[in-house]
């Protein structure tokens, strides 16, 4: 029994999805699991465009070969070499002896590191081309999206763009492997934010750098090595992407993320998003202690205003704060505005901590510092507001 679709005539989705919640990269949380995506072209020459992770090697085996029909693998073009996309390379050739691996140097080099089977790879640069019968795959490289060896190919006949990592998201595919088959925005657009964000946010310019070297090209598919194939109309794909990449935030709202141990810096908070709230913003609030961190991460990615909140914790910030922000520094977001409240019964110092790292990062405004001693007292929620209405200023 095998799970493969037909893409169009000549092409077909061999890869398969992990459904199990588990931890991608044994990080990122996935409760709505994981795809792995692989694609055949069957033209005078078979092309496979890359494997899979381990986890689901027989099912992809299962399905490459019902799509071969009793045909040789020609060619499997390698265009990204993290093992979620290529422990099955070594299997893939001793399964199919004749295949010969298309990739670029760097990749090769990776594949000698990763694997100790010989190959003599036809090894292709920017903007070189393979012909296979009827279709020419051109290649184009997209170094550091996100990995240093990442390539994308562009089939010219059919205008179809494989895409490596680039425009993933979280979440397995049930059956359903197009966007348009989809509910996109309210099923999978904090997957793609977060897969985005965690996985591919700090390299934003290399991404516009990719942006721009497709964007004359007659793209009418974009197949990724995670999530939905799109078709057809892929302006609201490509306009996300441009805008994340660029760390523009999509709203105006306000983002609290606090941490609190016994509750005092967390009824702070309410009291901040209810006035924010009167004050006619929209706001979410995310308590670090008891949230995963790639979550919180997206979130920042989106708002334009965040509000941080939270205890001094042995003379230091409140630890899952510190790594909230050790991460946030790792991916380069920017351009933001923060306001920040501290807490600390007899020595505060969260604020400046806070405020030091921010300091590293870029176009980062602090727009004010509340400092609250154990809890807010009435006579504070004048300095509270303050705060609120320079953050949204």
């Amino acid at each position: 029994m095998n799970s493969v679709r037909r893409i169009n005539e000549d092409y077909c989705y061999v890869g398969a999805s992990e459904r199990s919640p588990r931890l991608f990269e044994n990080l990122f949380p996935v409760p709505r699991g994981v795809s792995y995506n692989s694609y055949l072209l069957r033209d005078e020459k078979t092309v496979l465009f890359d494997t899979v992770d381990r986890a689901v090697g027989d099912a992809f085996f299962e399905n490459l070969s019902a799509a071969l029909g009793g045909r040789k693998l020609d060619y499997a073009v390698v265009s990204h070499m993290e093992p979620d996309h290529a422990a099955t390379l070594a299997e893939l050739v001793l399964r199919y002896p004749g295949v010969k691996l298309v990739c670029n140097a760097k990749s090769a080099n990776m594949i000698r590191q990763f694997f100790d089977f010989d190959f003599d790879p036809l090894l292709v640069a920017e903007g070189e081309e393979l012909s296979v019968g009827e279709h020419t795959l051109k290649f184009i490289m997209a170094p550091m999206v996100h990995w240093p060896e990442v390539m994308f190919t562009f089939d010219e006949r059919d205008g179809i763009l494989f895409s490596a990592d680039a425009f993933g998201a979280f979440g397995a595919l049930e059956g359903s492997i197009f966007a348009d088959e989809l509910d996109i925005a309210s099923e999978w657009q904090d997957d793609y934010l977060r897969y985005y964000s965690n996985i591919v946010g700090k390299y934003g310019a290399q991404v516009q750098a990719a942006l721009k070297k497709t964007a004359g090209l007659d793209i009418r598919m974009i197949c990724p090595l995670h999530g939905p194939v799109w078709r057809g109309e892929l302006t609201r794909l490509l306009e996300k992407h441009d805008r994340w990449s660029k760390w523009e935030p999509e709203t105006d709202d306000v983002l609290i993320v606090y941490s609190t141990v016994y509750g005092n810096t967390e009824r702070a908070v309410a009291q901040a998003a209810a006035y924010l709230a009167e004050r006619g913003r929209r706001v979410r609030t995310i308590n670090i202690c008891t949230t995963d961190r790639s979550y919180t991460v997206a979130e920042m990615f989106r708002a334009k205003n965040i509000l941080l909140a939270t205890t001094t914790y042995n003379n230091g910030i409140y630890p899952a704060m510190e790594y909230l922000l050790d991460d946030i520094a790792a991916l380069t977001l920017r351009d933001r505005r923060v306001g920040i409240i501290e807490n600390g019964t007899w020595a505060p110092a969260a604020a400046k901590l806070i405020s030091a790292k921010l300091d590293t990062m870029k176009n980062i405004e602090v727009a004010g510092v509340l400092t609250v001693k154990s809890a807010l007292k009435p006579e504070q929620e004048a300095q509270l507001q303050e705060l609120c209405d320079a953050l949204i200023s």
